[in-house]
């Protein structure tokens, strides 16, 4: 009885709002204000409000989302160590038995990945000029090029 007279209350204040704005000529803002002010009447009339009303002041309610939470805990947790262990038993011995195979191809004697190739090394770098001999590497780089 009190929620269905706050709902009516707050309804009401906002529906005053929204007057209030469309005679500032805010007619799309006083639209919104009305929509909104709208709902919790809305709610009231529908018996949103009771069950919600009901179900805060349950202990058996409140037992059950406890249950519902112990269950989401449950769950996440296993879904989280699967994870990290990759799957099942089962799984994971299909997974390197795949790992194993893939190596050699059914055909050829040897792995069918060649020898490593490493990237050409880079020349040492030169150490830094000081700061009056900056201008000679610009200049021996314009001669180079007959600048």
């Amino acid at each position: 009885m009190i929620a269905e007279t706050v709902c009516s209350a707050v309804s009401a204040a906002g529906l005053g709002i929204a007057a209030v704005t469309a005679y500032r000529k805010r007619f799309l803002s006083a639209a919104r204000i009305a929509a909104y002010s709208l709902v919790p009447v809305g709610l009231v009339m529908t018996g949103v409000v009771g069950w919600a009303a009901d179900t805060a002041f349950s202990p058996v309610a409140w037992a059950g989302f406890v249950v519902l939470g112990g269950a989401w805990l449950l769950f996440s947790g296993a879904r989280a160590v699967e994870r990290r262990r990759g799957g099942t038993r089962k799984e994971r011995r299909a997974a390197r038995a795949a790992d194993r195979s893939d190596a050699v191809a059914p055909t050829a004697s040897a792995p069918s990945l060649g020898p490593a190739v490493r990237p050409a090394t880079r020349p040492a770098a030169t150490p830094r000029a000081k700061s009056g001999d900056d201008f000679s590497d610009i200049e021996a780089i314009l001669k180079k090029h007959g600048i």
